[in-house]
């Protein structure tokens, strides 16, 4: 008795191309930030509640961010795009807070 062994050969047929890859471009938005500073003049009550108001942010985010400046110097308040970003950052500074786009 022998012992057969069963190879299956691939079916590729060498004058067929696999089909094309596709290239394909997306536009990526860039998002940009508004940072936040620490200042000596705000209250945390002020920090928080121009945050709550201007940032869309819950009582909790603002809170977090505003111990986030006061012991980092700085932070990140709210990502997106540049034209959401300049009017909530001239509200920022309206309110008598440091803050850029970025």
């Amino acid at each position: 008795m022998g012992c057969h062994r069963f190879y299956q050969i691939a079916n590729t047929n060498p004058k067929e191309d696999p089909a094309p890859e596709l290239e394909v471009e997306t536009a990526v938005e860039k998002e940009h930030q508004i940072i936040l500073f620490n200042d000596d003049v705000n209250t945390f009550q002020h920090v928080i509640e121009t945050l709550v108001q201007v940032c869309e942010h819950t009582f909790e985010q603002a809170e977090q961010c505003a111990y986030i400046v006061h012991y980092s110097g700085k932070c990140a308040v709210k990502t997106g795009r540049l034209e959401d970003l300049i009017p909530r950052c001239s509200l920022l500074l309206d309110a008598g807070l440091s803050a850029e786009v970025v």
